[in-house]
């Protein structure tokens, strides 16, 4: 799930961005990305997966034949993207094959679109016991590259028992893509005052959402006002029927906790072994996602400062609080003078928008917080070369000025779908104080982040609610006590809510926690994915 100020909101990575995050820690992305993924995996592979030709409907030329499934009662129309078979064709990555479903599940005879997919296959055959399907968060976050990391986003015996399935959701990555602004366009979004202190820069930024929500509108086509999470969940759905699984087994991380979640909610007696880590509860409303975002990434900062002033290197201060003061102060006088960059063939100057992008990245993983160190050690001295990189790898952006996807684009086209919000600036001052109040470094990002929501063209009449999944099989919910990105007390909430659910608790920092945290978390993972052994409620490491 992904930090967004206009920029930086629910994005976990995206477990999500994983190629560069792949250099700082193993995570089921990103995370977040996650985004997801939000942001961390262990490795920066040499090639991305491509998906290769041939469609939906086909017979497959790898593995088994599909079993031919019917769709859910009660639904018309659906019998033939049910019934499709999976054309597999080797890729760089492993097997990959294109997935048909509608543009509307309420008009299944109009248009269609086809979804990008990804299958690492078991390590062992003979000990194989299904397909899991994996999402690494985002919104945007790409399921075909979270897959191609198939060894270290799940533990040895479930990567030996499955094979491992990623998507690319609907609108992102290779999947019917929507791309709103052009690369300048998207560097003077990203760039934007994030926390405009006068009427003018107010109406600035609500001026520069509406560029985005006005390209999405004009490239993004009929498939905008179809991005949603329950969408993307029904594609999954699909996804299970040609996979030839009579029950869906699942790992999501971040934003693809609300994916499963809604799953769940939807096809409650399709639930196989579900894990969901990095919680996004589904009934959190726009303003209670930021404001608990904003508290996660302050307690994440105040983790990082404590970690920093141990060490005779750092360069913010001797105290907890010294050093978060220097932070805010540092960012306000990026505000009002910017420092050079010389390694971006686009962006000369580190502002305050593109500098929080590079702090926020730093706090999915512990492991990226050296690398912040000598980035603001280097800042402090009037370099924002290692600080700019930082942000490029947050947006998926080279120093060239390319954006390599479109997570900082569909991310919004399915947050505002889930989430309506408002672009009334007196609100978002209002949200920005009361923010400011429990989190002085991210409260004023996170509340202005509402307003790209606030201006967006399209209107799904959604209202965020809580699923319980009733009948649906027992399901894994982790929370990490000191997650930046999706705070401990939402995995917490979702626990409660679900009717089938245990909770596991990883008392430590960093976004999400299976494969990144112990064995602790680990083992009675894989058990449960493996051996169907449900874990112990409760469990803490």
């Amino acid at each position: 799930m992904r930090l967004s100020t206009a920029r930086m909101r629910m994005r976990d990575l995206d477990h999500g961005r994983v190629r560069a995050r792949l250099a700082l820690v193993a995570t089921g992305t990103v995370a977040a990305l996650s985004l997801s993924a939000c942001l961390v995996l262990p490795f920066v592979p040499g090639n991305d997966p491509t998906p290769g030709v041939g469609g939906g409907g086909a017979t497959g030329s790898s593995g088994n034949p599909t079993a031919v499934q019917q769709p859910p009662a009660g639904t018309t129309g659906l019998g033939r993207f049910y019934s499709q078979r999976l054309d597999w064709r080797s890729c760089s990555a492993g097997e990959c094959a294109k997935l048909e479903v509608p543009v509307d599940y309420a008009q299944p005879q109009g248009s269609t679109i086809q979804l990008a997919l990804l299958r690492v296959k078991a390590k062992s055959p003979s000990a194989r016991i299904g397909s899991l399907v994996v999402n690494p968060g985002g919104p945007g976050g790409s399921g075909v590259e979270y897959a191609s990391y198939a060894n270290q986003i799940v533990g040895a015996p479930v990567r030996a028992a499955y094979d491992i399935v990623g998507f690319d959701p609907r609108g992102v990555g290779a999947s019917a893509p929507i791309d709103c602004l052009d690369d300048a366009g998207l560097d003077a979004f990203l760039g934007m005052d994030p926390t405009p202190d006068t009427p003018a820069e107010e109406q600035a930024f609500v001026a520069g959402s509406k560029l985005l929500a006005d390209g999405c509108k004009a490239k993004g086509g009929a498939l905008l006002a179809h991005v949603s999470t329950v969408d993307a969940a029904k594609d999954m759905d699909v996804l299970r029927a040609a996979l030839g699984e009579a029950k869906l087994h699942y790992l999501g991380k971040s934003y693809g906790t609300f994916l499963g979640s809604t799953y769940a909610g939807l096809f409650p007696d399709k639930v196989g072994r579900f894990v969901l880590d990095g919680v996004v509860p589904p009934d959190l409303t726009s303003q209670q996602l930021s404001e608990g975002q904003a508290r996660g990434f302050e307690a994440a900062t105040r983790a990082y400062v404590a970690s920093c002033i141990k060490r005779s290197t750092c360069p913010i201060g001797s105290t907890v609080d010294e050093g978060m003061q220097w932070l805010q102060d540092f960012l306000k006088s990026l505000d009002a003078q910017p420092i050079r960059v010389t390694s971006d063939q686009k962006i000369t100057e580190l502002t305050e928008a593109w500098g929080a992008i590079g702090m926020a990245y730093a706090m999915y993983s512990q492991q990226a917080w050296p690398s912040l160190t000598s980035a603001l050690t280097a800042a402090k001295n009037g370099d924002g070369n290692q600080l700019m990189e930082l942000a490029n790898q947050y947006a998926d952006r080279t120093s060239s000025g390319k954006y390599s996807g479109n997570i900082m684009e569909v991310i919004y086209a399915v947050n505002c779908l889930d989430r309506p919000d408002t672009a009334d600036v007196a609100i978002v001052e209002k949200n920005g104080e009361a923010f400011a109040k429990v989190a002085p470094t991210w409260g004023r990002f996170l509340a202005w982040g509402s307003v790209p929501c606030g201006v967006w063209p399209i209107q799904s009449g959604t209202t965020p609610a809580k699923i319980t999944a009733a009948g649906s099989g027992p399901i894994v919910v982790v929370g990490t006590t000191r997650d930046p990105a999706t705070i401990y007390e939402w995995s917490v909430r979702l626990k409660n809510e679900l009717a089938n659910a245990v909770l596991l608790t990883f008392d430590g920092d960093g976004h999400t926690a299976y494969t990144r945290s112990n064995a602790c978390i680990d083992r009675p993972i894989d058990d449960y994915y493996v051996k169907g052994t449900v874990p112990t409620d409760g469990l803490k490491c």
